[in-house]
This record gives structure tokens, sequence and C-alpha cells, in this order.
């Protein structure tokens, strides 16, 4: 396989060799067997996140329509894989003595804590000081926003996390049961975020994971029920991507935002994978 090696004092990156490494990376990924954590998947992702995070000046709305596919089929193929190593870094955590204690075993866990100092901080700039009860739609088996959010920046806040797999919901749960007090303010169900309906009204926050509705009408549909159903003043935290980062993640832009108010927008340019876009539900 090709082997991507990016030496630190690169800083900018041409468009043109950045699709070709991504278009040779997508290639490899595509042929794995399994998307399973190995040696070879983990050194494959490793590779195109770093490639990710380049600086380039690019704009993936003017791909090409093969790019364009190209980018839709890596997206997918990183969602799956990104579940695959979730679900055994939270099923080993769940073996272990204070899976709390030791979450930093997950690869990207340092990544978690900047981007929910990032997303917290973006909040209080924004009024949300002391939020009651906060929704997490999306949390997955290894719910590290929620967690992180629970035990370090909102210590009394109530966090209700929704995710479509029970599979997935049953072995966070079991890593927050090993802490009584947290458990207490943390649950975790199964639900399609399209079923919820006057439930949602309970928040004051809404976070929506990125990968929650791949595709661009899926997540306007997503972000238009939310909106519909959420209480008036309440906010919404919703991950997105930009420039390199979009061939991780969809892109959420403003116009996919309709009724919002829109807070604020932020694009990292650290090691941190997503932005971040913070709406409100105006008050009438």
């Amino acid at each position: 396989m090709a082997s991507f090696q990016i030496s630190n004092s690169e800083t900018q990156i041409p468009a043109q060799l950045l699709i070709a490494r991504i278009t040779q990376l997508h290639s490899s990924i595509s042929k794995l067997d399994s998307l399973r954590p190995s040696k070879q998947v983990n050194a494959l992702f490793s590779q195109l996140v770093k490639l990710c995070i380049l600086p380039c000046d690019i704009d993936i709305m003017d791909l090409s329509k093969e790019a364009q596919v190209m980018r839709e089929s890596l997206m997918n193929l990183c969602g799956r894989a990104e579940g695959f190593l979730e679900l055994e870094f939270a099923t080993l955590l769940v073996s272990v003595p204070q899976p709390l204690n030791n979450l930093n075993l997950f690869p990207y866990y340092g990544n978690y804590v900047l981007l929910a100092n990032l997303e917290h901080k973006i909040l209080l700039d924004n009024g949300l000081v002391h939020p009651h009860k906060v929704a997490f739609v999306g949390s997955g088996p290894m719910p590290l926003t929620s967690m992180i959010m629970a035990t370090h920046h909102m210590k009394s806040t109530n966090f209700d996390n929704f995710d479509i797999d029970e599979k997935a919901n049953d072995v966070a749960r079991k890593i927050v049961a090993s802490d009584a007090k947290l458990a207490k303010r943390m649950k975790f169900e199964t639900h399609d975020v399209m079923k919820l309906r006057e439930r949602l009204g309970e928040y004051d926050c809404i976070f929506l994971a990125a990968l929650v509705g791949m595709k661009k009408e899926e997540k306007r549909k997503i972000l238009g029920h939310i909106g519909k159903y959420m209480k008036e003043g309440s906010v919404l935290l919703v991950r997105s991507a930009k420039g390199t980062r979009a061939f991780l993640y969809p892109v959420v832009e403003e116009h996919d935002l309709l009724g919002f108010e829109l807070l604020t927008i932020f694009h990292p340019n650290n090691e941190v994978v997503n932005s971040v876009v913070l709406v409100r539900k105006p008050t009438f």
C-alpha cells in the first residue's frame, strides 16, 4: 500500500495533491476485509486523520462529481470504523476496574477533551452557564463528550443520551454504572431522533453528533425536526466540518439551519476535527 508520511514542516498542501492522497487512502480502506480495529486499519485511518487536518485551500463544494462520490463513500467508511473502534474500547473499559478513570486508553481521548473544552466555552460565551438538562443525540458506545462534560464542566446537569443502537447504549450504560453519582445524572435511551417529539422540549441544550444524518437532506430533516420540537430559547450545538476535515464528517452550513438564530460558528485549526455550530430556537 502507498505510504503517506506528512512532515511537520508542511504547512500547506495543494488541493490536487490532497485529493490524490485521500483518493489513494480511500482505495486502500475500501479493500479492507474488515473495518474493525487492527494494525492495518488503525494505520490507514491514522494517516487519513493526519492528512485531513492539514491546512489546505479547498472548497468541498467545488470537488468533481467523482471526488464527491469518493468523499461520501469515505465518510461512511469512517463512520463505520469509528463505531467499531468505540465499541471495542468501550467493551474493554467495562472489563477493567474504575473504567471512568481509564478513558484515556481511547486513542482519540485527547481530541475529545479539547473539543469538550471548546464547546463548553462556546456555550458559556453564549449564556448557557448552568443547564439543568442536556440531550446528546448520537452518543454511541463511548459517549466521551457527555462524560467529560458531566464530570468536568456541568457537574450538576442531567444528561439524556440517545442512540439508535441498543448495543451501544448497553455498553455505555455499564461504563457509567461504575460511578453511582454520575449514573443518577446520566441516562441512555434507544431512540431514533425523528421519533422523539415533545421529549425534545425538555432540554436547555441539545448536542447533535456529527455522524447523525450523513447525507445533506437527511441532516436537514433532522435539524428541522429538532427545531420544531425543542423549547423556545434553548440551544442546539451541531458538529460540522470545514475544508479538508469535510472528507471525514458532513458539513452543516447556515442555510441548513432555517428557523434557528445563528449564535456562532467555530472552525478549529488544531488537531480537533469538528467545527462547532451553535444556534438558538427563537423566542416568539
